[in-house]
């Protein structure tokens, strides 16, 4: 079925321009073009659609209103602003009704690749509840002591970039958020950022300040106890995941980048299971508790069964919408199943892979036990003799990590 689009503008060349730039896309997506917010919410009232790309400035209702509008009525569409307006209050007023903000004057290819790779993660989830909701986020919860520290660092008088970017590299929910505005073309940059310090640098501290201080875009998780593993355990893994996934390529003499990616990969890898354990708590633990009772039972298939998809899909789908790069996308879909992959050799997903197998064989959390290492995966890829000497990465970790515990 073709993908429905309404796209929203008051100046007719411009959707004149866009009707020409989606026309080699008519086989697969069926647009319609409105001059007004009032008219999309009528078109989205009567028709159904999969996404809403918008001008930011129109009179009467602008882009930022419209799409509040869009997330409160419908909140599974997926939400675009297309606007040459990048000015700071119009990126702040957007950030949290947008999934992504794309600069005026777009070129199409870019704008046909960015809905073609939200469409495409957005396949992940059958559950078209759950695609509401995820869909409706406006950020992944934060542990309360990572966001005090980094509201704590913003408020100094010396404030500095490179501490905001190492409190904010420790922070799934931050670092996603501070990524996907990083990714979004108002910065007038158009390259894909998968690291958290350079995403930093780029906005800058003082609209890192306004996100914390101002607009308050970032949620607090409220600490509470999950099946005897306190909710700080899924951090501490993601950040052991990060730390192991980043060693491990710097191991295989991989470039910068993927060293880079895989550090955040490693980081965001579990973001499906804050956004499940932060919004449907119940239904997840119960989830969890028939995986802890059936360890026969593949974990992710425990999912489906329940929710139509697994912990991978939610966090790969929200990082798709909201524009990350697609290596990240790949590592956190098929990081618990890398042969399902189109992977043929040493990538993120390959670091972030071994690092989380690795660290949840050595981990009593039930939220980290579902997880095999892929032996057949890094055989494949010449990789079957690895294993042992990145356990030994991960024993060296540890035994640091212990070390300044004890001290």
């Amino acid at each position: 079925m073709r993908k429905r689009l309404l796209f929203v503008d008051d100046e007719p060349l411009v959707l004149a321009g866009l009707r020409r730039a989606m026309h080699s896309m008519r086989e697969e997506w069926d647009p319609n073009f409105v001059t007004s917010g009032a008219e999309a919410l009528q078109a989205l009232d009567s028709e159904p659609y999969d996404a809403v790309v918008t001008d930011m400035r129109m009179p009467g209702m602008d882009g930022a209103q419209l799409l509040e509008e869009v997330k409160r009525l419908h909140p599974e569409i997926i939400r675009m602003v297309l606007s040459g307006q990048s000015s700071r209050e119009a990126v702040l007023r957007s950030i949290s009704p947008a999934h992504q903000y794309l600069a005026k004057p777009c070129d199409p290819q870019e704008l046909k690749l960015r809905l073609a790779q939200a469409f495409g993660t957005r396949e992940l989830l059958d559950n078209s509840a759950l695609r509401a909701v995820v869909s409706g986020l406006k950020s992944i919860p934060s542990l309360p002591a990572f966001y005090d520290e980094l509201r704590m660092e913003l408020e100094s008088d010396d404030c500095s970039v490179n501490k905001v970017a190492a409190i904010i590299s420790k922070d799934v929910g931050i670092t996603a958020k501070i990524l996907q505005l990083a990714n979004s073309a108002f910065i007038g940059l158009r390259c894909h950022v998968s690291n958290p310090t350079q995403a930093v640098c780029m906005i800058g501290t003082e609209m890192v300040r306004a996100l914390v201080l101002s607009i308050h875009i970032f949620s607090q998780f409220e600490g509470r106890q999950l099946l005897g593993a306190s909710w700080t355990t899924l951090w501490e893994h993601s950040i052991q995941v990060a730390s192991l996934a980043q060693r491990i390529a710097a191991s295989e003499k991989c470039s910068k980048l993927i060293i880079d990616e895989s550090f955040t990969a490693g980081l965001l890898h579990d973001a499906g299971k804050v956004v499940l354990l932060a919004e449907m708590p119940k239904p997840y633990c119960s989830i969890l508790e028939r995986i802890a009772a059936t360890p026969q039972t593949e974990p992710r298939l425990v999912e489906r069964e329940s929710l139509g998809c697994t912990h991978a899909d939610v966090g790969a789908y929200l990082m798709g919408i909201w524009g990350l790069p697609a290596p990240l996308l790949q590592a956190v879909a098929f990081h618990d199943h890398p042969s399902d992959s189109l992977e043929k050799r040493f990538s993120s997903l390959t670091a972030v892979h071994s690092a989380d197998a690795i660290a949840s064989a050595a981990d009593s959390s039930h939220l980290s036990q579902d997880i095999q290492l892929d032996l057949s995966y890094l055989a494949g890829l010449g990789l079957q003799d690895k294993p042992s000497v990145w356990r030994g990465f991960h024993e060296e970790q540890m035994n640091q990590k212990h070390g300044k515990e004890s001290v």
